[in-house]
């Protein structure tokens, strides 16, 4: 019934993750939930499986993305290999972080990313309508590079709101409107990804026997949202990404105050 649960809860996670990022905010807490009673499993075990499965519906993103959306290559790629690189230090510091410390930090970085994005998205009613990019390509490179770094670092780290906070960022400051801006995001997501799931499996903290059928359901997901997006456009993008991030923040606000 576990596998079951948590294979439910992941094609869920991959068809926001595909949408409006934020899958993390689904899959990693009922990880914690399962996991949480059983001796020897700690929240870095946790984390390695939801990274694994995760990464298998963002690759299909990816793909996905590709085919219909026009993305910036010569400044993701830069951008993805920082995000590499730092994402790997973010993993190799929550490795080594004791589980009482981490569980409560887990649940207030929650709540406040949620609540911050949810609300500037809010307000700005243009935000993420026009795709007009603000950067040379050049300084584009140079601001990719940078917030791969920052970004690379989070997700290695924690995860959950990455794909969020990197639409955010293109949309925000690069310029591009909500459908670029999830192509983009894939993109970094999918090598913050894999070089955590190199560390956590080289470390021994993934579970393969959740991580692998949810990794199935995720890619199952993630093409399921990733065609819905394509097919609906920036305005079912920007209304799934405020309901998602809504939803998110009453949960796990209910989490910390009746836990």
């Amino acid at each position: 019934m576990e596998t079951v649960y948590l294979c439910g809860l992941a094609f869920l996670a991959g068809l926001v993750d595909s949408v409006v990022g934020g899958g993390g905010l689904i899959q990693l807490p009922a990880l914690l939930m399962v996991l949480s009673p059983a001796p020897g499993d700690s929240l870095t075990t946790a984390f390695g499986t939801n990274k694994l499965s995760s990464i298998c519906g963002t690759g299909a993103a990816v793909i996905q993305y590709s085919r219909r959306v026009r993305i910036q290559w010569t400044s993701l790629l830069p951008a993805g290999a920082a995000a590499f690189v730092f994402s790997f230090l973010g993993a190799r510091v929550v490795a080594s972080l004791k589980p009482e410390k981490l569980r409560p930090l887990v649940l207030i970085l929650l709540v406040i990313a949620g609540a911050y994005i949810c609300c500037y998205t809010y307000w700005r009613k243009d935000f993420g309508s026009l795709h007009a990019p603000q950067f040379t390509a050049h300084r584009e490179r140079q601001f990719g590079v940078l917030a791969g770094i920052g970004i690379g670092f989070y997700d290695g780290f924690f995860g959950p709101g990455t794909g969020s906070f990197l639409i955010f960022i293109f949309i925000g400051l690069f310029g591009f409107d909500f459908l670029a801006a999830s192509a983009s995001a894939k993109v970094i997501n999918f090598a913050t990804n894999l070089s955590a799931v190199g560390y956590f499996a080289c470390t021994h903290q993934i579970l393969y026997h959740y991580a692998l059928p949810m990794g199935v359901c995720n890619v199952l997901g993630s093409l399921t949202g990733t065609r819905l997006a394509i097919l609906k456009g920036n305005t079912f993008v920007r209304v799934f990404f405020l309901v998602v991030m809504a939803t998110m923040i009453l949960r796990f606000g209910r989490q910390v105050l009746f836990r």
